[in-house]
């Protein structure tokens, strides 16, 4: 089998141009469900009656069902239900005129929210909690303690899961395309299709989540560095 190598290059650049969309919806999703998955953390943390309970039975969901499920739930059947509920109201919005980014934003972001939960509960757990309660000591209130003495340090532990979890969601962006997202995968797909070249599209996909899942491991090895000080030391 011989590959089409100008087709190769004209797609890979096509795609390469597709790349800011997929960062975009990573960074989006993720801090969109960054401070929804901190709130679950201490929820479960500190046992809050009823917000407990809702949090473990949502990361249960989102653990439990693919996210191609997911992603037809809240693309596919959510917006026909509520075009449906808009019309016998008499609401003029046709709900499938949104930006199909939105979906894909908001399809990431509740699927890392659970995620991230689990993340920041298992870091924040790992520190110490008598650092906590020198601070406490030392005057501190209790949001300061915690934003001077426990987050950071929590941060720093959950950098390498934070790592994984942030190259997951980069290569699970790929599916936007079930949602007419133009990403790297959809622009390569569509290009390959008019004359089914699509070993080479798979092949320049490839290579470009190769780059960027090794830059992405790079930054993050480079951010656990610079703060290692932060780290809790572990009791021997």
């Amino acid at each position: 089998m011989r590959l089409d190598l100008p087709f190769m290059m004209r797609a890979f650049l096509l795609a390469l141009g597709a790349v800011p969309v997929t960062l975009k919806i990573t960074l989006t999703a993720l801090i969109i469900a960054a401070p929804f998955g901190f709130v679950m953390a201490l929820c479960n943390i500190y046992r809050v009656r009823i917000l407990k309970e809702l949090s473990n039975l949502y990361i249960s969901f989102i653990r439990g069902t693919p996210i191609v499920l997911q992603i037809l739930i809240l693309y596919s059947l959510l917006p026909s239900l509520l075009n449906g509920l808009f019309k016998k109201a008499g609401w003029a919005v046709n709900i499938f005129d949104l930006d199909p980014i939105i979906y894909a934003y908001a399809v990431f972001a509740l699927n890392n929210a659970a995620l991230l939960a689990e993340l920041f509960r298992s870091a924040l757990l790992a520190v110490d909690k008598g650092q906590y309660e020198a601070a406490l000591s030392a005057g501190l209130s209790p949001a300061r303690s915690y934003l001077r003495i426990v987050l950071p340090q929590a941060l720093v532990t959950a950098l390498p899961n934070l790592c994984n979890l942030t190259i997951t969601l980069i290569k699970n962006t790929s599916l936007a395309f079930i949602m007419t997202v133009k990403d790297i995968t959809a622009v390569a797909k569509i290009e390959a299709s008019y004359a089914y070249n699509y070993v080479e599209a798979y092949l320049d996909i490839f290579v470009l989540y190769i780059i960027i899942c090794g830059v992405t491991q790079f930054l993050f090895d480079k951010a656990e560095s610079r703060f290692r000080a932060w780290k809790p030391k572990t009791a021997v």
